[in-house]
């Protein structure tokens, strides 16, 4: 396992002004939920910027997402989170608070790179919502895309006989990196159900959405053979079961007879970096919620 700190790279685009602080939240439904919460953060002196509510009727349960700044120029998200404990355990709710901070974000590949490009490009642009922190791999052959973005590139090979030591180390350099969420990005080993679990609601994978349909090796020829109409791409959850996490976005891209194998496969690609990008951006916006094994998603 080796470790190589590059050179300092130019820095992302500085952002132009703070993002708003949110509060999420879900509970069971019941009257006065919104008022508790508008009141509660207009009391506080804070001016709400957007508001978005989902009531499931199949479930009974509210969820929300609230974005709001400070009428006094600074949030004490702290401050908030205990001022509003007596509200949230009034109505049941589960409650998240958080100021606005871009999430760390530690990726994870093998040896295809789109998707990690297509993450580093946004990041650097700005538009990605998350401070990239460190690239992981199994294999060393995107060590010189990361280390040109000016991303620490940690190489953490990984064998069946290996693999609770591998485990370890990546479990280890989350912490060390203090990153909030894990991004599978054709990250092409099976985690342990106990990593799932202790990544649970903070890793995120993609595959292509020809699963369960097409399993196993070169995928794309199978659905070449079969003639599919379409190429897509799942952004989950991981948990232990694999690739049925909670699905926080799908990609479709159509396609017809002229798409060979090879051209298929570049579809899928695509498709890949747009619903992975989305599901990231998302999830560190604070607008994806779970809802059992189903998410809701405020766009």
């Amino acid at each position: 396992m080796t470790t190589t700190a590059p050179a300092p790279a130019a820095a992302p685009a500085a952002p132009g002004s703070a993002a708003p602080a949110v509060l999420s939240l879900s509970c069971p439904q019941q009257p006065g939920i919104v008022n508790a919460v508008t009141s509660f953060l207009y009391q506080q002196g804070h001016d709400i910027v957007e508001h978005q509510q989902f009531d499931d009727a199949l479930s009974g349960r509210l969820f929300s997402r609230t974005a709001f700044t400070s009428l006094g120029g600074t949030t004490d998200v702290a401050q908030l989170q205990a001022a509003f404990a007596p509200i949230a355990a009034k109505y049941g709710m589960d409650v998240r608070f958080s100021g606005g901070e871009r999430p760390r974000v530690l990726v994870m590949v093998s040896k295809m790179g789109h998707c990690l490009n297509d993450l580093i490009f946004r990041w650097r642009s700005d538009t990605l919502g998350a401070e990239l922190v460190a690239v992981v791999s199994n294999h060393e052959d995107l060590r010189p895309m990361a280390e040109a973005a000016g991303l620490p590139f940690h190489h953490v090979p990984i064998t069946a006989a290996t693999k609770a030591e591998a485990e370890a180390r990546l479990l280890e350099l989350v912490g060390e990196t203090e990153s909030e969420l894990v991004v599978l990005a054709r990250y092409m080993q099976v985690l342990s159900d106990e990593t799932c679990r202790e990544l649970r609601g903070r890793a995120i994978n993609i595959h292509h959405s020809f699963l369960p349909g097409f399993k196993g090796a070169r995928p794309y020829h199978q659905a070449f053979d079969r003639g599919v109409k379409q190429v897509g791409a799942t952004a989950h959850y991981v948990t232990p079961d694999l690739d049925e996490g909670p699905i926080i976005e799908q990609e479709v891209i159509r396609i017809d007879h002229t798409h060979d194998p090879a051209s298929l496969a570049t579809v899928g690609r695509d498709a890949e970096a747009l619903a992975l990008s989305r599901a990231v951006r998302w999830h560190c916006q604070q607008r994806v919620l779970l809802n059992g094994h189903r998410t809701v998603v405020f766009r």
